[in-house]
């Protein structure tokens, strides 16, 4: 059964997607209902980060179900708050839409982002809708809070600081080219399944990325504040040039101590694609790159989805790639820019 948004109308489909919300945390002190949300942050930073996101520019609803897209607008936003070692708390969700979507749709959408919140303990406090007619359009603004002291910046990267990074790169790009390659290749054709077997977890990273909330808490339990972080959503060449522009410092980093995971290598392989490329410009990973004084080698080493990839050197040395075989290349920026009009985010 559809039913056509415009029966409940603005009021009555804000109802009907929030009716079910708890607020969780304590600084929650008033959400949906009201012209404004309220808040109390009496001893913490508040941290605020906002996304955009628009049909064929960020996603292809073709092959993106509903409800990953509203887990992965929530997560994406999380991340942001993870990366200045902060923790997520509300989030405002603001949609504008057009007629081709039913309140089913909209259902979909919000019980992805419901999921989201629920496993990382965030409140929806509020938001917008609007019309459209050029599709679907996203705004989250996540709000997060940090201890005073502990907030992470991308500028305090020092000379002889380690170069770190979380779990594995370039799988996701892989996912999204497994998607468009499906696409491609299925368009016009009603009775063919896609195949997608044994490539399960490419389809993961691309379509239901998971922010590193446990590294965070494992940072704070050894009582480590790295000096400079970001998270990783336009390709790790991007966000070492980020980092190292803001905190005056050039770096050097090793391409055979970059995480790969096996289903990545192989699908390049099929792809015809250099692995290394994909994984330093893919983008969408959303994992951590940080770095820590040299002092923390020994606990960063023993961590659990910790690489160490490289240095902070100084900034007349520039960024530079030391590739396996020894020689150097110099680090471009060459994963997603926003305001290149493509039709799919890690397409770059």
């Amino acid at each position: 059964m559809r039913t056509e948004i415009a029966s409940l109308g603005e009021f009555g489909l804000i109802r009907r997607l929030t009716q079910d919300i708890e607020l969780k945390n304590g600084s929650s002190k008033y959400g949906v209902g009201d012209d404004a949300a309220v808040l109390s942050y009496p001893d913490k930073e508040v941290l605020v980060s906002t996304d955009l996101l628009m049909e064929g520019v960020h996603f292809d609803l073709t092959y993106v179900p509903l409800k990953h897209l509203g887990y992965k607008a929530a997560t994406v936003n999380f991340s942001d708050i993870y990366a200045m070692n902060g923790i997520p708390k509300q989030i405002t969700v603001s949609i504008a839409l057009s007629k081709r979507f039913s309140v089913e749709d909209l259902e979909d959408f919000y019980a992805g982002i419901h999921l989201a919140c629920k496993r990382y303990n965030v409140d929806i406090i509020g938001g917008d809708t609007s019309s459209s007619l050029t599709g679907l359009a996203i705004s989250v603004t996540c709000i997060g809070e940090g201890e005073k002291g502990r907030i992470v910046y991308r500028n305090g990267a020092k000379e002889n600081n380690l170069i770190c990074v979380t779990g594995d790169l370039g799988a996701a790009y892989m996912g999204l080219q497994l998607l468009e390659r499906e696409k491609a290749v299925f368009k016009g054709e009603e009775d063919v399944q896609p195949d997608f077997e044994g490539k399960e977890y490419l389809l993961e990273r691309q379509l239901k990325p998971e922010p590193r909330a446990d590294i965070i808490k494992r940072l704070a339990e050894a009582n480590i504040v790295p000096t400079a972080m970001i998270d990783i959503s336009d390709g790790l060449s991007s966000e070492l040039i980020h980092l190292c522009t803001q905190s005056d410092a050039g770096c050097r980093i090793y391409e055979e101590h970059i995480p790969i995971d096996y289903q990545t290598a192989v699908m390049a392989e099929k792809f015809n694609m250099n692995l290394t490329t994909c994984a330093m410009n893919g983008g969408e990973d959303y994992e951590l790159l940080f770095t820590v004084p040299l002092a923390d080698h020994e606990i960063i080493s023993a961590m659990e989805g910790v690489k160490l990839i490289g240095r902070i050197t100084k900034q007349n040395l520039g960024c530079a790639l030391i590739t396996r075989d020894g020689q150097e290349f110099e680090l471009k920026a060459q994963g997603w820019n926003p305001l290149y009009f493509t039709s799919s985010k890690s397409a770059s």
